[in-house]
């Protein structure tokens, strides 16, 4: 490397799933392009991994996951509808009408087909997977578990319209089993921001449970050896520096170096 030259890091690829929907949903949008679809994508996500040191890329469902995981350093499952009954042997009558194309808001199958398959081949791989509220469920489902259709009040509020996007409630703590992946971010507990109103029921193939609020419900899941994590709340919308974000991008990055790759390039 000449005097002219310096070494810079190479920032991990991390790919963000987001969702799809026709223009006509968009208020104001032109009538012309109504039936022709876009995809949209959280921002938020791609500023916090940027600023940790990644390299956020919007994967869209044309994306193939086993090609794509091939270029990835890690996966951010996000936010969003519920995941379809069909997928974990739900109760598929109470969602039968609703037509995916006009209200992709509540479902969308196409949406779960491509996750569940890129959280798969993420894992075959050995990429480091951080499932985001949604995309707890998502990791949930696709190891073979199932979920809570609907949580029944309780003590602590789960769907806050007041602490989303905040740090959260006092009555909204999570409690984090000791040596846990997650307890090593956060300490023994922290308290979050809530948006959901499903929740993980019975644990996929190998998840084990590393976080509950005071109701019992389940707010963080890992898979014990392997650089995944789930969390329920939205890291992403959090005011302070949450460590999920970082700690995906960290894991990117001794994945580059696991693999004998360059983790810094000389630039002029």
């Amino acid at each position: 490397m000449s005097a002219r030259e310096e070494a810079v890091p190479v920032r991990p690829l991390i790919g963000v799933t987001g969702r799809r929907y026709r223009l006509d949903l968009i208020a104001g949008a032109d009538a012309r392009y109504g039936d022709r679809c876009t995809d949209s994508y959280m921002s938020d996500f791609a500023t916090r991994i940027a600023q940790a040191g990644g390299l956020p890329v919007h994967l869209s469902y044309d994306t193939d996951a086993r090609e794509v995981c091939q270029w990835l350093s890690g996966v951010v499952i996000t936010g969003g509808q519920d995941v379809h009954p069909a997928c974990w042997g739900g109760d598929t009558a109470v969602v039968r009408d609703i037509d995916p194309r006009t209200n992709p808001m509540v479902h969308d199958p196409a949406r779960d087909a491509y996750e569940t398959g890129l959280v798969r081949a993420a894992l075959e791989r050995g990429i480091p997977v951080l499932g985001v509220c949604r995309g707890l469920q998502v990791l949930n489902v696709a190891l073979g578990g199932t979920l809570v259709a609907d949580l029944p009040p309780g003590p602590v509020s789960h769907l806050s319209a007041e602490t989303a996007p905040t740090d959260g409630t006092a009555d909204h703590l999570v409690t984090f089993e000791q040596g846990s992946l997650a307890a090593g971010l956060f300490g023994e507990r922290t308290m979050t921001n809530s948006w959901h109103h499903q929740a993980v029921d019975r644990c996929g193939t190998g998840l084990v449970v590393t976080g509950r609020t005071s109701d019992g419900v389940i707010e963080a899941v890992e898979l014990p050896g392997a650089p995944v994590l789930g969390v329920q709340w939205h890291p992403e919308w959090m005011k302070s520096e949450d460590p999920t974000m970082t700690w995906i991008v960290g894991a990117a990055a001794k994945l580059l170096a696991a693999r004998g790759e360059p983790t810094h390039r000389s630039v002029r």
